[in-house]
């Protein structure tokens, strides 16, 4: 069941969409209780209120000793403190009236979600461009980097996500991961992926029954010996060659191209998902930035269903083709 579209909505602050959520349980004595006991602990609510960043369903500001009754709609706006700065860019590849292209590097996320909300593509390019509209079409992983875009008009928005839909979008993506030679070739893979179950939920898997991915893998060309990632890694690096691919997504599955190559003994060089669960650093931890997933979304082609021409953006960006021990 889907909610009801609230008639207003506020405008963006510093390129941070607003949040809403409605009033239920109770009965709640103040505007304050309620967010004190529903909303995630560690959030300094009567100082947001005195902010004005929690509003009512048509725009007023909200006192901390405001009524609540059940059924109100509150607006308010997400901040997280000291969010440490990705120090990587977007670049803009296209801008319309209808779209918007960008060049996404490595790990910053597309949209705000957990300890990310200002470093990610759609907040920095809000702020950027002045869009308030601004919606991404598709994703792409906080590790991916590569094309990626953005619908501008809410009115041609749905024609914009039809194409994804119906499979009428053609990508193209690079990837360096390891080379076997008793691989043959180009290689179209289909494959059963499905959600991995327990504590490894963010994982996908290949399971038995009719296939809903297809790939087309194929090679452009021969590296040499892989990287050690790791103090504890077990394998020789100087017995594992490596190979630059070209790969065709025929569908799109979550974590698709990660958990069919992983499955092929293909492990992209700097997967932290695959094979195994790399855990999060904690918050606070400084991050680090040298062991970026080898996964570039290169090209994107489609025919725009609103001026019927023909679309292409390729990514500017490269991968790291040439390792050192």
């Amino acid at each position: 069941m889907t909610r009801p579209r609230p008639e207003w909505t506020p405008p963006t602050r510093d390129g941070v969409g607003a949040s809403r959520v409605a009033v239920h349980g109770g009965p709640w004595a103040s505007v304050s209780d309620f967010l004190a006991a529903r909303m995630p602990a560690g959030i300094d609510w009567p100082a947001r209120l005195a902010q004005g960043m929690v509003l009512d369903s048509s725009g007023q500001n909200l006192t901390a000793d405001a009524p609540c009754p059940t059924g109100t709609l509150l607006w308010y706006w997400r901040s997280l403190p000291n969010e440490p700065r990705i120090p990587f860019e977007i670049q803009v590849l296209h801008q319309d009236e209808h779209l918007v292209a960008v060049d996404k590097p490595h790990f910053l996320p597309v949209t705000p979600g957990g300890r990310y909300l200002q470093e990610t593509v759609l907040v920095r390019l809000k702020r950027l461009l002045g869009l308030d509209t601004l919606v991404p079409i598709h994703r792409l992983d906080r590790e991916t980097a590569g094309v990626l875009l953005f619908s501008v008009r809410p009115d041609t928005r749905h024609a914009y996500h039809a194409l994804l839909r119906q499979r009428r979008v053609h990508k193209i993506y690079e990837a360096v991961a390891p080379w076997h030679s008793d691989l043959v070739l180009p290689l179209t893979v289909s494959s059963r992926l499905q959600q991995r179950p327990g504590p490894a939920f963010m994982q996908m898997q290949v399971v038995a029954g009719e296939p809903n991915a297809h790939t087309h893998i194929e090679l452009i060309q021969r590296l040499g010996p892989a990287p050690r990632h790791r103090p504890d890694d077990c394998f020789d690096p100087a017995a594992v060659e490596l190979a630059h691919y070209r790969l065709t997504p025929l569908t799109g599955r979550k974590h698709q191209l990660r958990a069919q190559l992983d499955a092929l003994g293909l492990t992209i060089v700097g997967d932290r998902i695959y094979p195994e669960l790399w855990p999060e650093p904690l918050a606070g931890a400084a991050a680090n930035y040298q062991q970026p997933l080898q996964l570039l979304a290169r090209e994107l082609a489609f025919t725009d269903p609103v001026s019927g021409r023909p679309r292409c953006f390729v990514s500017r960006r490269t991968l790291q083709l040439a390792f050192t021990h």
